[in-house]
């Protein structure tokens, strides 16, 4: 493994390492910040539960077995005959001759070695697969932590503007009573506070969809806690587009083809060895019944390579390593489109973001101060004061999906490069 990706990877599981270290003092399951789960708590519990790496580390142990097993040597073969032995004939009987041979299989040209070392490309390209079911493992549990965390705070933004409505209907209550408002203008009001109460109890159920996926990525049945605790209002801009395909290069995916290329060129090997003939000696023992005496038998066979020469399997194995490479080059181009779509993604969001921070939100909020002030003194009419609050309402959910598609971009981007993830405790 190399250093480079060794201080990623490091860096990725840095939030698992700090929870390692603190979870002396309290059951990892129950460490919450202020009652919410936090994501190096729900990166921890994925490490630890999360039956995909037991699956990864049982690859591992098969591999073992199969490296273990390369280097095995064919077992000796023993072997008994009677020659000249006639039933029913005791002058046969008497003139029998018994043999007692012990042979092995000699194996030539290397053949072991170039087994042994197609298993160790195995077992390397199984540890490397190991590396990136934990990185993407990751990577999917913070994407999964951002929905939450998204839907937790789209379910406060909608109460909020809720709340605002709501205070709007005593107002037009007694416009209606006092005769400067028709009655459809406050169950237009009431409307509004409807409409916006059905947007929150569907963010409520989306955010509790996102608790069980969590719960299910840290290997759980159900989810034990009642909220996350994280914050997407920290933006950090990526880096250029060259540097993170630079760094793709060192993504456990692509890492593990060398493995695999290895493992492949071994095979290659085999099939190259499989035509040298392999020999076989033979020692024995025999005895003569009719003059009671013994001799001992040397013997050496092998096979004659003129009809099979394995050129089909060698063939096969040459095509298969080949095709390592461009299974790689088509993997790298893959990996790198996934990480320019987020970076595009990432970049677009923070431009959106500026253009509804500085302009369109301050903008919408004025508008409606300036209206709800003048409401009460009748310059305005209830559908203008609804719709100046309805462009308020709709820049503030529009800032909050840029948020949380900027920070499911910037996700991507550090599950793929193996980077660390930026989503942090709130702020109080």
């Amino acid at each position: 493994m190399s250093i480079r990706v060794v201080g990623a990877l490091c860096a990725a599981l840095l939030v698992v390492t700090h929870a390692k270290g603190a979870s002396s003092q309290t059951p990892p399951q129950h460490r919450t910040s202020n009652g919410g789960l936090t994501l190096r708590h729900a990166l921890l519990q994925a490490v630890r539960g999360n039956p995909r790496l037991v699956i990864a580390d049982r690859n591992i142990g098969m591999s073992e077995g199969r490296r273990q097993q390369a280097g095995a040597m064919p077992n000796p073969t023993i072997g008994f005959e009677i020659d000249n032995f006639a039933p029913g004939n005791s002058e046969a009987v008497g003139g029998a001759e018994t043999t007692l041979m012990l042979s092995q299989l000699i194996e030539l040209g290397g053949k072991r070695d170039a087994r042994v070392s197609a298993a160790l490309g195995d077992a390397d390209a199984m540890r490397w697969e190991k590396e990136a079911a934990r990185l993407e493992l990751l990577s999917e549990m913070t994407l999964a932590f951002v929905e939450a965390v998204s839907a937790q705070r789209r379910i406060q933004i909608l109460d909020r503007q809720a709340a605002t409505l709501e205070r709007l209907v005593p107002l037009m209550q007694r416009r209606v009573e006092a005769g400067a408002s028709s009655p459809s203008e406050a169950t237009r009001t009431q409307t509004a506070v409807g409409m916006t109460r059905l947007e929150r109890e569907r963010t409520r159920l989306a955010f509790a969809v996102a608790r069980r996926e969590l719960a299910g990525l840290m290997g759980r049945d159900l989810p034990d806690f009642t909220s996350v605790s994280g914050d997407l209002g920290r933006l950090v801009r990526p880096a250029p587009l060259e540097a993170l395909i630079k760094a793709i290069d060192d993504n456990p995916q692509l890492m593990r083809w060398t493995a695999v290329r290895a493992q492949r060129d071994g095979e290659l090997l085999v099939a190259r060895l499989k035509p040298i003939p392999d020999v076989t000696a033979s020692v024995g023992w025999r005895y003569y019944s009719d003059t009671q005496q013994s001799a001992v038998r040397l013997g050496v066979s092998m096979p004659f390579p003129v009809l099979d020469r394995n050129r089909g399997g060698i063939q096969e194995a040459a095509e298969n390593s080949r095709k390592a490479h461009s299974e790689r080059a088509s993997n790298r181009l893959a990996l790198i489109t996934v990480v320019a779509k987020a970076h595009d993604t990432a970049n677009n969001q923070l431009l959106q973001l500026d253009l509804i921070r500085k302009t369109i939100l301050p903008a919408a909020r004025q508008t409606y101060a300036t209206i709800e002030a003048g409401y009460g003194q009748g310059r305005f009419t209830v559908l203008e004061i609804l719709d100046a609050y309805q462009a308020v309402a709709d820049a503030e959910l529009k800032e909050h999906e840029a948020l949380t598609s900027f920070h499911s971009a910037v996700a991507t981007i550090e599950g793929l490069t193996a980077s660390p993830v930026t989503v942090t405790r709130t702020r109080q």
